[in-house]
């Protein structure tokens, strides 16, 4: 590669108070080249374009365009400097037609004799001319929320580009869209890559990584672990750098057996959401822990929140005994006997200012509604119990929950979902954020819910970012690739390094 990089970061160095965001980042992005920036949650890709854009100043470390030093202070000066960037989120206004969303904050105007007022009629030759560079024929005056999704994403670049853009940054463009919307977005991005822009492209698919990259940069905890050419990086050597397992290492296979499960007490049949989750079948059994295994994105949360009804599946149905079909609400699947704790504790798990005994009652009153009738007395009896069966450190169980550690918040979900005597358990990230006692602690609790000796153990999903925890919590594996299943697997039939080749694989 003669062409020298349009924009480069060299050790660059970023903390936050106990926290060490990045540590001697380096990038380089070249004209008329799609650039992947991969990596796990915490790599440091988020802190990365922020300091891009001008929203975190870096504590060290320079960033040049074309060869010259550059220190954007805000999100304005990134704009001005030609670095353009589109969102995950359509940030955009769907009530405004697409002309005023492409043009918003840079109308054309009439003359000064003519009072400088919006000239409509070059506002939609203007939006016509952006979309044309992308091969976009649409109706530029109709609401932009008569568009679908990957439309809208395509005016949000439309609108990036449209103030001579060096450089294209896109945060998860694809993160909702549908196979068709990918190609047709793919097709466009192709089309600007030819014109010699620079596009930074941050992904957690691997399919679309090879489908457009040409360069690849990994990041893991915070640093650059490489930039590679992405023909000459397999799929497997990726996955590898991104999760930090060395190529040789010797993988270590769990030999126990599982047992063998009980009755089905869950089953989804081609459960699916536009955007989320390719149809799925999965079964979960009484007295067995079934982990799901796979990158972020790989549509893990996806179908925990399905199973749950938090989201609504567009196709499929999910069978429990007696009831066959799809939750409308979480009220629904609680009532099914379905238990949930999201990876997101302090957001849609623990309500912090609340005790510790109120966190637990929460999930019993939502399942009896106004029919649960608990004295005073029965309610801390009850909290005690779980506080001593799970070990929660806590002064008492009226101490607020957001006092705890959180490892003993987690266990206070867990015990909140115990009292509702669950069928099923769902676990999202039950230790993240946690101490490595703690996750143990927790690993062994989840096994010995599912496998009791008299048969009465619950049906456990169990889900983690950490394959070892997956692996070793895990009677059967489901991995997931690409938010469609890769294959089920038994206990004993996979260890890491089997797990992350069926990952990599390229069907």
């Amino acid at each position: 590669m003669t062409t020298a990089p349009v924009l480069e970061i060299t050790n660059l160095h970023k903390s936050f108070p106990g926290v060490k965001a990045l540590s001697n980042v380096h990038l380089r992005l070249f004209p008329g080249e799609v650039h992947a920036l991969m990596g796990q949650n915490g790599a440091g890709k988020s802190t990365l374009i922020k300091v891009l854009t001008g929203l975190y100043t870096p504590d060290a470390g320079t960033i040049t365009l074309d060869g010259q030093p550059i220190a954007p202070k805000r999100t304005e000066d990134a704009q001005a400097l030609g670095i353009r960037t589109v969102y995950q989120e359509v940030n955009l206004c769907p009530n405004l037609s697409v002309a005023e969303n492409i043009c918003a904050g840079r109308f054309p105007r009439t003359a000064w004799l003519s009072g400088r007022r919006i000239d409509w009629p070059a506002v939609h030759a203007e939006a016509r001319r952006v979309l044309g560079q992308m091969d976009l024929d649409i109706d530029v005056t109709a609401p932009l929320s008569s568009y679908s999704l990957s439309i809208q994403q395509m005016v949000a670049i439309a609108r990036a580009l449209r103030i001579s853009a060096r450089v294209l940054i896109l945060d998860e463009p694809t993160s909702s869209l549908d196979d068709a919307a990918v190609q047709r977005l793919f097709t466009v991005l192709r089309r600007l890559r030819e014109q010699g822009l620079a596009i930074l492209f941050v992904t957690h698919f691997l399919d679309q990584t090879y489908a457009l990259a040409d360069r690849i940069t990994v990041m893991r905890n915070g640093e650059t672990e490489g930039e590679y050419l992405a023909s000459e990086l397999s799929r497997l050597a990726l996955v590898n750098k991104m999760v930090g397992a060395p190529p040789d290492q010797q993988p270590t296979r769990l030999q126990s057996q599982a047992p063998v499960g009980g009755e089905p007490v869950l089953q989804a049949t081609g459960l699916a959401r536009q955007g989320a989750l390719q149809p799925l079948d999965l079964e979960l059994r009484r007295g067995e822990v079934l982990g799901l295994a796979g990158l972020l994105g790989s549509g893990r949360t996806e179908a925990a929140r399905l199973l749950f009804g938090a989201d609504t599946a567009d196709a499929g149905d999910i069978s429990t005994p007696g009831r066959t079909g799809r939750w409308r609400s979480p009220r629904e699947a609680i009532a099914a006997g379905i238990a949930f704790c999201s990876e997101d504790r302090k957001h849609e798990g623990a309500i912090l200012d609340l005790s510790v005994r109120d966190n637990i009652l929460l999930a019993l009153q939502a399942r009896h509604g106004l029919r649960l009738v608990m004295s005073r007395e029965q309610q801390q009896a009850l909290a005690d119990d779980y506080i001593r069966r799970l070990g929660i450190k806590t002064a008492s169980a009226d101490t607020p929950i957001g006092q705890l550690s959180g490892g003993n918040q987690q266990k206070a979900l867990l015990a909140r979902w115990l009292a509702t005597e669950p069928a099923v358990l769902i676990l999202d990230e039950p230790t993240r954020g946690i101490d490595v006692r703690a996750k143990e602690d927790l690993m062994d609790a989840v096994r010995a819910l599912a496998h009791k000796a008299d048969g009465s153990g619950m049906a456990l999903l169990f889900i983690s970012s950490e394959l070892p925890e997956v692996l070793h919590c895990s009677d059967r594996v489901l991995v997931l690739r690409d938010r469609r299943a890769a294959g089920t697997y038994r206990r004993g039939e996979l260890d890491e390094r089997s797990v992350l080749e069926v990952i990599a694989a390229d069907d």
